[in-house]
C-alpha cells in the first residue's frame, strides 16, 4: 500500500491533525506535504502591479480534471460535484466544510449596498468556489445581466489585486480574507460557501476512513482551544504578507462538517450549474450520485 499524501488545503485542520499525531495514531502511512494552497508565484499580470489583471480561465475544477498530487483534495462542492459527475474522482459522501467567504471592498469604495455591484467587476476564481458562490450570492440581489464577474485568479491573487486597487471588489475567503479585513477592507456581501472531498488515485477505504478520522479530532481540537492553532493561517500566507495579519483577530475559518452529502444536494447543485450553463459539453459530468459519491 502506497504513502497516502496529505497537502493542506489553506485551512488549519490538517495542520493541527499533523501536530497532535493524529494522522499517525489513526494508522496512516502517509507524506505530509506543507505547501502554499493558495498558489505559488503569482500570476505575471498580478505581480507586475500595473494595469488591468490578465483574465484566466483555468480553476478548481480543471485542477482537478487533470489530476491533483494528493488523495483526497478539496475544492467547492459545485466543482467536486462536475468533477465526481464526470468520472476524475470520487466525492466523499460523509463530510463537506463550510468557508467564510466575502465579496470585498476598499475602504475608500463608494460601494456601500449589495446593489451597488451591479454592473461593477467582482474579481473571483474561475470555476472555483468563488465563482459560484458569487454568481449565487450576486443573483439574489442584481438581475443576470448586471452581474459581472472578472477571472483573475486564485485567492491570494485576488487579494493581492485587491490590495493594489486593481479590481473594485474580490470575493475572497480564507486567509487573505482575514488579510482584506484587517486591512480594512469591507464586507459588501456575504458568499460562504460548501467544500467538498475528492478522492484521487488508488487510494483505499481503510486509508480515507483514516484521513477524516484524524481531520474529525483535529476540528473538535480547533472548536475547544481555537488560540493554540490560528497560528497555522501563517503557513498558508508568504512572509510578505505577515505584517498585514494577526491571526489573533482572525476566526478559524473553514469549518468540516462530518454530515452526509446527500443525493438531493449532489442534484441539486449539479442541477444548478447546467441551469446556468457554467460548463461546456465537453466538461459536463453525467455520472450519478451512486457512482460518483462515496456513501
Amino acid at each position: 500500500m502506497s504513502k497516502f499524501r496529505i497537502v493542506p488545503h489553506g485551512r488549519l485542520q490538517e495542520w493541527v491533525a499533523e501536530e497532535k499525531g493524529f494522522f499517525g495514531e489513526e494508522g496512516l502511512d502517509y507524506e505530509f506535504v506543507p505547501s502554499n494552497a493558495l498558489g505559488g508565484a503569482l500570476n505575471p499580470s498580478v505581480d507586475s502591479a500595473e494595469g488591468a489583471p490578465t483574465e484566466i480561465k483555468r480553476g478548481a475544477f480543471e485542477s482537478m480534471e487533470a489530476g491533483r498530487a494528493c488523495e483526497v483534495s478539496s475544492a467547492c462542492h459545485w466543482a467536486v460535484t462536475m468533477a465526481a459527475s464526470a468520472a476524475h474522482g470520487r466525492m466523499w459522501g460523509h463530510a463537506y466544510s463550510i468557508t467564510p467567504s466575502a465579496i470585498w471592498v476598499a475602504p475608500e469604495s463608494p460601494l456601500r449596498d449589495p446593489e451597488d455591484l451591479a454592473g461593477v467587476g467582482v474579481a473571483v476564481g474561475f470555476h472555483s468556489g468563488s465563482h459560484f458562490s458569487g454568481l449565487q450570492a450576486l443573483q439574489s440581489v442584481l438581475p443576470v445581466d448586471q452581474i459581472n464577474l472578472q477571472f483573475v485568479g486564485n485567492p491570494r491573487e485576488r487579494m493581492q489585486l485587491a490590495l493594489d486597487g486593481r479590481v473594485e471588489a474580490a470575493n475572497v475567503f480564507g486567509a487573505p480574507g482575514y488579510v482584506l479585513e484587517q486591512q480594512g477592507f469591507r464586507k459588501i456581501l456575504e458568499t460562504s460557501f460548501m467544500i467538498g472531498f475528492l478522492i484521487n488515485g488508488d487510494a483505499s477505504n481503510d486509508q480515507i476512513r483514516a484521513y477524516f478520522r484524524a481531520l474529525q479530532r483535529a476540528q473538535v481540537e480547533i472548536d475547544t482551544a481555537k488560540e493554540k492553532y490560528q497560528h497555522y493561517f501563517l503557513k498558508e500566507l508568504p512572509e510578505q504578507y505577515h505584517s498585514m495579519f494577526d491571526y489573533r483577530k482572525a476566526g478559524t475559518g473553514e469549518r468540516i462538517v462530518f454530515e452526509t452529502y446527500t443525493r438531493e444536494m449532489f442534484e441539486r447543485t449539479h442541477r444548478w450549474m447546467l441551469d446556468w450553463r457554467i460548463f461546456p459539453d465537453s466538461q459536463v459530468g453525467r455520472v450519478g450520485y451512486e457512482e460518483a459519491v462515496v456513501v
